[in-house]
């Protein structure tokens, strides 16, 4: 599925900012790869995107790397917004 648009909130924004800041050049580099990735085929096989369970059933995460991902949610025409970014531990 090849999302017509991708959406985020106020909060998604202040953890994206802080989120770079961590990375190396090779990882932002890796990030920019799989966000390329993403807005071909949110569902390509490289991404391991998968829906969640329990609480969040309503949402969906992708890998960035071993252990960062994307949450995010799945919205009317196609529309992605994303929620959360981050460690596994701090996403789920």
């Amino acid at each position: 599925m090849k999302p017509k648009a991708i959406n985020y909130d106020a909060s998604f924004e202040k953890q994206w900012l802080k989120y770079l800041r961590k990375l190396s050049a090779k990882e932002k580099e890796q990030l920019k790869e799989r966000l390329s990735i993403f807005k071909e085929d949110a569902f390509d096989k490289r991404l391991k995107t998968h829906r969640l369970k329990g609480n969040l059933k309503e949402y969906h995460a992708f890998s960035i790397s071993f252990s960062d991902r994307i949450v995010f949610r799945l919205l009317d025409d196609e529309e992605i917004l994303f929620i959360q970014i981050g460690s596994h531990d701090i996403c789920y």
